[in-house]
Formats: structure tokens, C-alpha cells, sequence
């Protein structure tokens, strides 16, 4: 019988016991049927002997990632009985290491859940932001807690989405009531005829596009590109795009859209574009199927396409 293990990270103080708490606390949940707790770090709140009776939880605690093994495992799920296993990461412990524990297949990782204080957030991403995305980069659902009507929602969601588009996230108030992350006030218009980015907002509109393609279905845009082009692209199309920095020089990644070039385009035709040159892009967009976007996204139309100067900055940012 497969026993689910939840991944329960965050930093020290985010929530992650309280976050524990309440799930086991909810029968429809639990369904009556006892739980394990691998604890690898001991915060301010912890589980009182009351608490794991009512809860029917068993919790297990190690110093290092090295003490989780299968014995370890095996053993504590004998003694508790349990239905489920919560991880409670230690919030200095790599997310990436945890992910390759060797764990039998009867104990699959079915949710990674990242909490963060969102009254300390922004301090650090701006000094750990390498150590800030590892922790968000595989999660499934992220809970932003202690949110006010102060909190950066634009900000937060700016600076996860690059590295995982998947991520719900949510926030939540000190009181435990969920709170809107309102709607994404971008630089352009996306109702505009044709909508016209500035260089520096390509990174949002990428962004924007990728999580509600069907908002820019039938419109029309102009933007500065870098041109993919390759032979293992179908016939006639590239893929303009960015280099887009997300946390350091290691993560610069290259983004952009499937472009389909018709042969009359002009006044730059399809045989003369070059790998990496500069293009202002004027273009249709479409949401159809694409077999690098797992599915539905945008695929753009070339109308004109025009030798373009390199910008100042030839990187984007999505903050």
C-alpha cells in the first residue's frame, strides 16, 4: 500500500508546524486514520503529548538529511500505523537534496507546500535570493502568510513565477483568512490594437502570456527580439525572444514564442534572419498546440519583421 509524504519547507518561523496542525485537524483529511510528523528542525511552536493524541500523530525527529532513509522510515510507520507522512524540511536544507532521498516507490512525494512570512519576504530575496528561489523552484503550492494590505502581491509573484510557473500561490492574513492577490497591473496595454512593449517589459509580458494566453488570443504586438532560429524548428519559424536573468549570471535563460515567419514578410524575409540578431517583431498571436509548451500557448504570426539595434541592456528582468 503507498503511503503519501508531503513536503512540507520554509525558513524557520514561516509557519510550517502551525501549517501541520491545521491540516491534521481536518478529518475530512485525515479521515480519522493516523499520520507521521519527520520533523528535522525544532521551532518555536511544536506538538504538545495532548495534541498528538487528538491528532493521532506520530512525530519522529532527525538532525540531518542523512538520517532519513528507509530503516527510519519503515520503522516509524510500523509504530504509528500511519496513512501519511509530513516532512517538515529543515528551512536551511536544500529542497533539491531532499528530492533525491532514496525512498521506495510505496512512499511517493505527492506535494511539495512552501510557507513564507510574507512580513519578511522581500529582505530575503533581496540578500538570499539564490537560497529564496530553491526553496519556491519545486513547490506546488506556495502559502504566503501574515500578508496586510501593505504586501507586494505584484513583487511576490514577479519573482517566482520565472522559475516556477506552475506554483499556486496563496496569501494569507495574520488571522488566517485568505486574501486576494488582486490583479496583475502590467506596463502595456493588452487591449491596445497593438500592444507595444517597452525593451524592459518583455520579461512581464512573457510572463503575462504564458499564464493567460487566451487574454492575448487575436491581438496584435510589436516588440524587440533576439532571433532562435534552427532546423529543428518546423519550416519557416523561429522563436524571438530574451535572455532573462532570474536570480543570478547562472540562471539566464533564454524565453520566448513559437513564431511562424509567411515567406513575403518584410521588410527582413524568413533567409535572411541570423541566430541572435536583433529584430523589432510585429506579429498575430494565436493560442495553438506546441509540443515544447506541454500544450495550449501562444504562437505568434509574423506581419513585419525589421534588423533592429542590440538595447543598452540586452537582459530582462521580471521584477
Amino acid at each position: 500500500m503507498e503511503i503519501p509524504v508531503y513536503l512540507v519547507n520554509g525558513f524557520l518561523e514561516s509557519g510550517k508546524t502551525t501549517f501541520i496542525k491545521n491540516t491534521l485537524s481536518d478529518p475530512d483529511f485525515t479521515e480519522n486514520k493516523p499520520s507521521l510528523v519527520i520533523a528535522c528542525e525544532e521551532g518555536e511552536e511544536e506538538f504538545t503529548p495532548e495534541e498528538l493524541g487528538a491528532l493521532k500523530t506520530t512525530v519522529v525527529t532527525v538532525d540531518s538529511m542523512d538520517e532519513i532513509t528507509k530503516e527510519l522510515v519503515d520503522s516509524a510507520v510500523k509504530r504509528s500505523n500511519a496513512a501519511r507522512i509530513f516532512v517538515e524540511l529543515n528551512g536551511m536544507w536544500k529542497v533539491n537534496d531532499f528530492l533525491h532521498v532514496d525512498l521506495p516507490k510505496k512512499y511517493p512525494l505527492v506535494q511539495i507546500i512552501t510557507l513564507v512570512d510574507a512580513s519578511t519576504y522581500t529582505n530575503y530575496f533581496n540578500n538570499m535570493k539564490a537560497f529564496m528561489l530553491d526553496q519556491v523552484r519545486d513547490s506546488d503550492t506556495i502559502f504566503f502568510n501574515r500578508c496586510d494590505d501593505s504586501t507586494d502581491v505584484t513583487f511576490i509573484r514577479r519573482s517566482i513565477k520565472p522559475v516556477n510557473r506552475k506554483a499556486q500561490i496563496i496569501y494569507e492574513r495574520a488571522d488566517g483568512t485568505e486574501m486576494n492577490g488582486g490583479a496583475e497591473i502590467l506596463p502595456f496595454d493588452k487591449n491596445a490594437p497593438v500592444i507595444e512593449l517597452n525593451e524592459e517589459d518583455y520579461g512581464l509580458w512573457y510572463l503575462d502570456a504564458m499564464e493567460h494566453p487566451d487574454d492575448y488570443a487575436g491581438k496584435k504586438i510589436h516588440f524587440l527580439a533576439q532571433i532562435y532560429k534552427s532546423p529543428k524548428l518546423p519550416d519557416h519559424c523561429i522563436v524571438p525572444g530574451r535572455f532573462a536573468m532570474t536570480c543570478c549570471a547562472a540562471d539566464i535563460q533564454f524565453v520566448g514564442f513559437l513564431c511562424k515567419v509567411p515567406k513575403q514578410t518584410g521588410p527582413v524575409k524568413y533567409e535572411d534572419l541570423v541566430l541572435k540578431q536583433f529584430a523589432e517583431i510585429t506579429a498575430d498571436i494565436k493560442v495553438e498546440y506546441f509540443k515544447d509548451y506541454n500544450g495550449m500557448g501562444p504562437v505568434l504570426y509574423a506581419t513585419e519583421i525589421k534588423n533592429a539595434a542590440a538595447p543598452a541592456d540586452e537582459l530582462v528582468y521580471y521584477t
